[in-house]
């Protein structure tokens, strides 16, 4: 019962210290998902309706991107960028290299579940007279959201998990600002514990909005 008492006393000393954390790692992430999940509709698009050139371009975009480790994206987006110029807070080049790795996943993810809706369904909206535009919102998209929304989700809890690797340098979230209490109590395995919990709620609450809107999005049987 000490180190539990012991536990409980340091988590209420630090319980502004680790909502700061935690405020943090939530605006990266839903910033990052935003921008990236944005992204990458264009560059699924890009992919499944561009000219050949463009097509060439965005696929080696895409294809770096995914091969390029999280944390490279990271540090070049905060140090690299600085050298040309473009001089970014650890927060904002947080956000960019986490929202230019979504994208390139999201793009993916669009163009997979463009491709899978039989060319049946485009040959039957223009039929009946519909633009490509028309064809695109009421065809294309509604199916093409209901194949690829469990990937979506999927993407979005990764960047959640990705938001750790800001620490490096220097965004004060959720993992550095345990990390710090730690250093003070020396407590590892509980406030871990609580931080790897806190980081299952956010991933859970993205889990149910995925669910919310396949319902939604669902086909009535």
């Amino acid at each position: 019962m000490t180190e539990i008492s012991a536990f409980f006393d340091q988590l209420w000393i630090a319980r502004f210290v680790i909502l700061k954390g935690l405020g943090v790692t939530v605006s990266i992430s839903l910033l990052s998902i935003i921008a990236g999940s944005l992204l990458g509709v264009l560059v699924g698009l890009s992919l499944v309706y561009g000219n050949r050139l463009l097509r060439l371009v965005v696929r080696a975009y895409t294809d770096f991107i995914r091969g390029t480790p999280v944390l490279v994206l990271v540090l070049a987006s905060y140090y690299v960028l600085s050298t040309i110029g473009i001089e970014l807070g650890p927060f904002q080049a947080g956000v960019l290299a986490l929202a230019i790795f979504c994208s390139s996943h999201v793009g993916e993810i669009v163009r997979g579940g463009l491709q899978a809706i039989p060319k049946g369904q485009t040959e039957a909206a223009k039929a009946i007279g519909l633009t490509f535009r028309q064809t695109f919102a009421y065809v294309l998209w509604p199916q093409a959201l209901r194949q690829f929304l469990p990937a979506w989700v999927n993407t979005a809890a990764e960047m959640v998990k990705a938001s750790t690797l800001l620490s490096v340098i220097g965004v004060a979230e959720l993992l550095l600002r345990t990390q710090e209490i730690i250093s003070r109590n020396f407590l590892s395995l509980q406030f871990y514990f609580f931080a790897g919990l806190l980081y299952f709620t956010i991933n859970y609450g993205i889990e149910r909005f995925g669910k919310y809107v396949e319902r939604k999005t669902a086909v009535p049987s």
